[in-house]
């Protein structure tokens, strides 16, 4: 599905590559607003999964027979496409993981365990998910190290500069930033922070799973060592994500697991790893995982990312003029004079109605969204101070009536409410 350049993305035409969007929710048409928790996946990514299972479904780097090789040229394929998604060196650079969650574990548990040690300093910031957290709270246990973060500005919109520059003055071995907040949307700029943690001789980490779907992602521009994602959030399966490691530290790296695909000889008393990035692959792969996510990074450079990010902004700047307009609404994160630095996620409160609520009599209007803390409860809870959000979240198959139903649900839910 190709676009021109400088177009519009033809959002009724990709709606029709998703067939869950002509389904309904409680008798009435889907809306689905919320795919910062997942995706959903287009025609073309569940072809090519389940054209594997029927047509060549074999084990790879194993079979000398002719569908474990095709098994193994798509799956080698997907990675090179995901390579060149995120604009890494190699193909090489590319460890499939489960998740986002898994990769940032994997990078704790082997280069962490290996490089932080007692009274070293480990910082990230004040909005990352409870992923970009809990490893690396439990490696500054493991190794009595700190775990330090950085705050937010004033308006809780942004990180704030000077408390960063704090922060970096501790010399941390390694920084662990969210490239896109998933509760505020803020994009942050990983690019220089990147620059400021290497002039202090930290490794960075940017968990990219709400970056890498929605904007496009050039991991050599920003020079980070690590870079994480998730398949299912950018129209992809579940159960594949990747982890980008810089080739160099990679190779300097043990891995976590062993056993089968990860491992080049065994004797009876030594060992030795497999190349990269099979090194840190060990036992059979997610095989239709990976096909499936490489269709899905087929329809995206089809749809492009330039378009994907200037649809998701078309549709937040509605999405917060339309908020605005209802009383005792609360909107958090930047305004509409800071679209351009927030991706596709609105998070709100209307005043005197927990978020829960809202989310079920909005799922009574065949609307999906997510109520709670997000995975993120030091944020919600400690630094903005609410118990629970409600949370709107957009993709390319989203559109301003949507937005516009959403808006009708929270009159439905005020009119109960009588607020």
């Amino acid at each position: 599905m190709m676009q021109m350049a400088h177009e519009d993305i033809d959002v009724e035409r990709v709606r029709r590559d998703f067939p869950i969007l002509g389904t309904s929710m409680n008798g009435k048409p889907l809306v689905y607003l919320d795919s910062a928790a997942t995706s959903q996946k287009p025609i073309q990514v569940i072809d090519a999964i389940s054209n594997y299972y029927k047509e060549y479904n074999a084990n790879i780097h194993r079979g000398i027979y002719q569908i474990s090789e095709r098994a193994t040229s798509e799956y080698i394929e997907s990675k090179e496409k995901l390579a060149k998604f995120i604009n890494a060196g190699e193909m090489a650079e590319i460890v499939y993981t489960r998740n986002a969650t898994e990769s940032i574990n994997v990078v704790a548990l082997t280069w962490g365990n290996e490089n932080v040690g007692k009274g070293d300093h480990i910082l990230i910031s004040d909005m990352e998910h409870h992923s970009n957290i809990v490893p690396w709270m439990l490696l500054a246990e493991r190794k009595g190290a700190t775990l330090d973060y950085i705050k937010l500005d004033g308006a809780k919109a942004e990180l704030d500069p000077k408390n960063l520059e704090e922060q970096l003055a501790k010399k941390p071995k390694i920084v662990a930033i969210t490239q896109a907040s998933n509760v505020l949307g803020t994009i942050n700029d990983i690019k220089g922070i990147t620059k400021m943690a290497h002039d202090v001789g930290a490794k960075v980490l940017v968990d990219g799973a709400q970056s890498a779907p929605h904007m496009a992602v050039d991991v050599k521009d920003i020079d980070c060592d690590f870079f994480v994602l998730s398949g299912h959030k950018m129209l992809g399966p579940t159960g594949i994500g990747a982890l980008y490691g810089k080739r160099e530290i990679l190779e300097a790296t043990e891995p976590l697991f062993s056993g089968g695909d990860m491992i080049r000889s065994v004797r009876h008393n030594e060992h030795a790893w497999n190349d990269l990035p099979w090194k840190f692959e060990a036992g059979t792969s997610d095989i239709a995982g990976g096909i499936g996510l490489s269709a899905a990074i087929d329809y995206l450079n089809g749809v492009g990312m330039d378009r994907v990010r200037d649809h998701e902004k078309k549709l937040v700047r509605y999405a917060i003029e339309r908020l605005s307009q209802v009383g005792g609404v609360r909107i958090f994160g930047l305004g509409q004079d800071g679209v351009d630095r927030r991706c596709g996620v609105v998070s709100f409160k209307l005043d005197g109605i927990h978020p829960h609520d809202v989310a079920q009599i909005f799922d009574s209007e065949g609307i999906a969204i997510r109520a709670g803390h997000h995975c993120a409860m030091p944020l919600v809870t400690e630094t903005l101070g609410e118990g629970a959000l409600s949370r709107i979240s957009f993709y390319i198959y989203n559109t301003e009536s949507e937005v516009d139903a959403a808006i009708a649900a929270i009159e439905t839910v005020r009119r109960i409410f009588k607020v």
